[in-house]
């Protein structure tokens, strides 16, 4: 589903890329419709009309599909909470001058005694 609205997503952004520019602006962009002739397909006026609808329709698809790809992102896989990997405080833990062989969560980061992988030849 993600997918397909980004793809949706994309298209609408190449096709407002492209009805923007097609645009006759008062610097010239890439105005289509040339110049005086009067008689081609569409007039100046009218061509103009047709882009500033196409415009407006794919300004409403873009923001349609971010919001879509917004509310997607929220409901998708939402990331755990750092505190449901802490052990309970039931757990046995070592009273200070007792060891250090506890189970409390530096322990847990502490490096094995047996490698779990390659290992790295030792600097002579």
């Amino acid at each position: 589903m993600e997918t397909v609205v980004i793809v949706i997503h994309l298209m609408v952004v190449l096709a407002l890329v492209l009805v923007v520019l097609l645009q006759r602006s008062e610097g010239g962009a890439l105005g289509m419709g040339g110049g005086g002739g009067g008689g081609g397909l569409m007039s100046s006026r009218g061509t103009a009309n047709v882009l500033t609808r196409a415009t407006a329709v794919l300004a409403v698809a873009f923001f349609v599909t971010s919001l879509g790809l917004s509310l997607i992102a929220k409901m998708g896989d939402r990331p755990a909470s750092v505190l449901d990997a802490v052990p309970s405080a039931t757990q046995d833990l070592p009273t200070s001058g007792e060891g250090t062989s506890g189970n409390g969560i530096l322990d847990s980061l502490k490096p094995r005694e047996e490698p779990t992988g390659p290992q790295v030849p030792a600097a002579q």
